[in-house]
């Protein structure tokens, strides 16, 4: 039993606290429409038009280049065609994917979650994540409670009537729940450190010079502002604060083995420079987002170039932007 009324008090906030703000960010998350491309990314009427007409696919690719040409998209499909979607009959931005449960282009998209009957992508991922936290805490926070009963309970110490059961039911409970949500919410803040989506994980986004699966991540910290914004004081709120709005991303330089620098290089002779570098060490059309507005970023291969030694390969950084 609780001994004070001081401790009763505080029991009773952190209960409440804890439950509002899982209900809070569940409901935030339930709730939130997932954001879809804006116009822009839409053929025009006379393009549609055409591009339904086209039975070759050449000609089809040729009318997309045509339209995403001041777009700012930079990644393809794995063979270098334009990513366009037949069903919404657009053209998807970066990171954007077609959700087959509720049949619509969503920005940014990480998965189709059943347990909240909702896509989560850019628009609710971070409700998402405060409602794994919060989960996590308040299962945490039923098991510490339930546990000197728990204990009892097998010491028989507990007096025999029908509540030990529930007090078993409820631990056990709370103890399975705690630990499958741990290994989820542990997954998704290593993807939030990394920059990835779920999907991104598994098929790594296909830049100009091939797959990079770390090809959006800016570094940890950059990364996390992405996420849950610039304002640390709303970082534990589900209230929207992400950068950026969802179809344009900073993406990051990638360094790359001599090999695959020369096979690309082939393939792209006419933006060759001539000299050691193939290609600018900046992306040819940066972001508008805070995160890329330092250009301390850019110096990323100082720490990589004090580990080369020799007969190791060189590296040469180049840019993704296409």
């Amino acid at each position: 039993t609780i001994s004070s009324t001081a401790e009763k008090v505080v029991y009773l906030v952190v209960f409440h606290l804890s439950f509002v703000m899982f209900v809070w960010s569940y409901w935030k998350t339930i709730f939130t429409s997932p954001a879809s491309p804006s116009n822009e990314f839409c053929l025009s009427k006379a393009d549609k038009e055409q591009y339904e007409k086209e039975e070759r696919p050449e000609s089809q690719q040729e009318i997309l280049r045509r339209a995403a040409k001041d777009l700012p998209i930079y990644t393809t499909t794995a063979s270098r065609a334009i990513r366009y979607c037949d069903r919404c009959q657009l053209i998807k931005p970066d990171r954007c994917h077609h959700c087959s449960a509720c049949d619509i282009c969503v920005l940014k998209m990480d998965h189709h979650c059943p347990w909240v009957n909702n896509c989560v992508g850019f628009s609710n991922y971070k409700f998402f994540l405060l409602f794994l936290m919060y989960s996590l805490l308040y299962c945490l926070f039923v098991a510490a409670t339930v546990l000197q009963y728990f204990i009892k309970f097998w010491t028989n110490e507990l007096p025999d009537t029908h509540a030990k059961f529930h007090v078993l039911f409820l631990f056990f409970v709370a103890a399975m729940f705690f630990i499958s949500i741990l290994s989820l919410f542990s997954y998704h803040c290593w993807l939030v450190g990394k920059n990835r989506s779920t999907i991104e994980t598994f098929r790594a986004p296909t830049f100009r010079n091939g797959p990079d699966k770390n090809g959006f991540s800016l570094g940890c910290s950059k990364n996390l502002r992405e996420v849950f914004g610039d304002e640390k004081k709303y970082w534990l709120l589900p209230i929207f604060t992400s950068l950026g709005d969802g179809c344009n991303f900073p993406t990051r330089l990638v360094i790359m083995d001599p090999e695959q620098l020369t096979a690309s290089s082939q393939n792209e002779p006419a933006k060759s420079s001539g000299t050691n570098q193939s290609f600018p060490t900046r992306p040819l059309s940066e972001s508008q987002n805070r995160l890329l507005a330092s250009d301390s970023q850019w110096v990323e291969s100082g720490p990589e170039e004090e580990n080369v030694k020799s007969g190791a390969k060189k590296h040469i950084i180049v840019s993704l932007e296409s």
